[in-house]
């Protein structure tokens, strides 16, 4: 069956991979036991729906039923069904291994877009990463992998405490910056988060800084004042940098479903997000909301998230992505 058996043809070369490449592996082989956690949700059963060996509606209405059911929503699902009916139409799909071998290049060509991995422009010091996103979203831990990644890629880093109205949040930042060496400006609780960042901008500089990653305070989308609050960070660090904050990165929950394309869209309208971060895979047992948020917002996907771990933190790739979804858990 398609894409669920090793072929036997190709050399096992897994001696021969960097520790890169086994580490990069090992991250999507996890991405699909926390995904799938047994057979795949998309595809398992769907071989008794073909008694008579042939590609129907009932076959069709199926697939469309368990793509809503795992947040890929309305509108997108229509779009990945279309296609597949118009290749029964023509006859194209004779099997389940054509239709789900169909299915994998129509969820590929919608995430493929928005596989873009952060670039950090050497030509801006520093580069002005700003972190936002929801309360509980898990902005401060994707911060502290963030800059875990950048100190691997042998960057200097400074980080900025601006979400000043929680303690626990400083804290929780200052103990990254412990365990990664890495400089954390802070003040005092309460202190104007604007004022913060600004402080930390010029501290980044001086200490010739290549990157400054900048927490803010997890607010809802519907808070206008905070999100004016955000606007205020923005304009200061424009007195710095007219360019900056060159990344505006916001972070998604992923297992709050299509909510969490709701707060993408109004943080997308009030501020202007540049790219996203998709977390907490590893809390749903779904993640088609990948796929809603790529396919409406077209906002491109930096990383991924399933877990705690640093390890457990990776550039989003789409080939991987689906075949994570469509391949059962504990096949290579």
């Amino acid at each position: 069956m398609f894409g669920f058996k090793k072929s036997s043809t190709t050399p096992d070369n897994s001696q021969a991979q960097t520790g890169s490449e086994q580490a990069k592996l090992g991250f999507f082989a996890r991405l699909r036991e926390k995904l799938n956690r047994g057979p795949s949700w998309l595809t398992t059963d769907l071989l008794t729906l073909l008694p008579g060996g042939k590609i129907d509606d009932a076959v069709l209405d199926e697939l469309e039923m368990r793509l809503i059911g795992a947040d890929v929503g309305v509108e997108t699902t229509e779009r990945i069904l279309k296609g597949l009916r118009k290749k029964v139409a023509r006859s194209e799909l004779a099997d389940l291994e054509a239709l789900l071998g169909a299915l994998r290049t129509e969820l590929i060509d919608i995430l493929k877009p928005v596989q873009q991995p952060l670039h950090i422009d050497a030509t801006k010091q520093p580069f002005v990463i700003l972190v936002i996103g929801v309360n509980g979203a898990g902005k401060t831990t994707t911060i502290g992998k963030l800059a875990r990644r950048m100190l691997d890629e042998q960057r200097k880093v400074v980080l900025a405490a601006g979400d000043t109205f929680r303690a626990a949040a400083v804290e929780q930042l200052q103990v990254w910056g412990e365990r990664n060496g890495v400089p954390v400006i802070a003040q005092a609780a309460g202190a104007d988060p604007a004022a913060v960042v600004f402080d930390a901008y010029q501290s980044a500089q001086a200490r010739g800084a290549q990157v400054m990653i900048a927490d803010t305070a997890g607010r809802l989308h519907t808070q206008t004042n905070l999100m004016d609050e955000l606007k205020k960070v923005k304009r200061v660090l424009a007195r710095n940098d007219a360019s900056a904050p060159h990344e505006l990165l916001l972070v998604l929950d992923g297992s709050q479903g299509q909510n969490a394309l709701q707060q993408a869209k109004l943080f997308h309208q009030a501020v202007g997000v540049t790219g996203v971060v998709i977390t907490k895979l590893d809390g749903t047992a779904k993640g088609g909301i990948v796929f809603s948020l790529a396919d409406q917002l077209k906002l491109p996907i930096r990383f991924i998230g399933i877990g705690e771990g640093v390890e457990d933190f990776d550039v989003f790739n789409a080939e991987n992505y689906v075949d994570a979804l469509l391949k059962p858990s504990g096949i290579a």
